[in-house]
């Protein structure tokens, strides 16, 4: 059996004031649960911190400097929806480098996972929607300066639209953005992607994977990228208390399974990172997004 890497790191997990309404501890949870599955059996690989200078590839230095000395404005805090402290501002340099990382290993080896990541609200001079740093733009930009990756396609589909990463990656057309997301949800002012699909309230699994279909394949198929970023936010569930959207956990498994399959069936190389899941329930928030780890072990067993 081949085994997929998967990054982790314990600074996923910030410290957070108590009552607190981000589920932070899915993070810690969610890196239990894929242990307990057996899906870590080689143990996680551990990112370090990344560097202002890394960050800065993706946005403004100012704002970079203010979060690493823990002083940004009252109002882009409140937009962040996080207290900028040392453990938030370390959890997000953790992020980034977590999702380059595993971005590097899923060019090794074909397929890669972050168990965090997705953190797709982050603009170029602002965070936004509990996202300090824009992981996935930072990664995608870093691997193409340095040659690694000539285009890349990101398929976010988070319920939320991927605002931060169109914002961030707007003169990149090498770097394409693919957003499919509820239309009425967060947030209200949209930043246009190089493609954004959006669905109506309610939309359950047959649907949702129809709409995907619709859309997946032609843009592998014109893209040809040397990478593909997945961010697997489990929000589209049903029971999630942020989301429009009505997945059940199998139309979950079919869609992240799609995915993978889409990609890999083409040779292209896929990373994902675990993106939005807003549950007061951790353990059936943690086991969600396991789903997109499972998905991974299966195809890896393929290969």
């Amino acid at each position: 059996m081949k085994q997929v890497p998967i990054v982790s790191h314990p600074a996923y997990e910030a410290v957070l004031p108590d009552g607190h309404r981000f589920p932070m501890r899915k993070y810690g949870r969610l890196a239990e649960v894929v242990a307990e599955k057996g899906l870590a059996s080689n143990g996680f690989a551990r990112p370090g911190e990344a560097s202002s200078e890394l960050i800065a590839l993706a946005h403004d230095r100012a704002y970079v400097d203010q979060v690493f000395a823990c002083s940004v404005p009252h109002e882009i805090e409140r937009r962040i929806g996080l207290p900028v402290s040392e453990s938030v501002v370390r959890r997000a340099r953790t992020s980034a480098a977590g999702t380059l990382l595993v971005a590097r290993l899923a060019l090794q080896h074909g397929l890669a996972g972050s168990t965090a990541g997705g953190s797709h609200h982050g603009q170029r001079e602002t965070g936004a929607g509990f996202c300090v740093f824009n992981d996935v733009a930072i990664a995608a930009k870093a691997l193409r300066a340095e040659g690694a990756i000539q285009h890349a396609l990101i398929v976010d589909l988070d319920v939320h639209q991927g605002d931060g990463t169109a914002d961030c990656l707007r003169d990149e057309p090498d770097l394409f953005t693919f957003s499919m997301h509820a239309e009425k949800n967060y947030p209200v002012r949209k930043i246009p992607s190089d493609l954004d699909i959006g669905l109506p309230d309610s939309m359950e699994d047959d649907a949702y994977l129809e709409a995907l279909r619709a859309h997946l394949p032609r843009l592998l198929d014109a893209i040809k990228p040397d990478l593909v970023f997945f961010n697997a936010g489990v929000d589209p569930h049903r029971d999630d208390k942020l989301g429009r959207l009505c997945l059940s956990d199998e139309g979950l498994r079919q869609r992240d399974d799609y995915v993978i399959e889409q990609a890999r069936s083409r040779q292209i190389p896929l990373v994902a990172v675990i993106g939005g899941g807003y549950s007061a329930d951790i353990e059936a928030l943690a086991r969600r997004h396991a789903i997109v780890f499972e998905a991974m072990a299966a195809w890896g067993e393929k290969e």
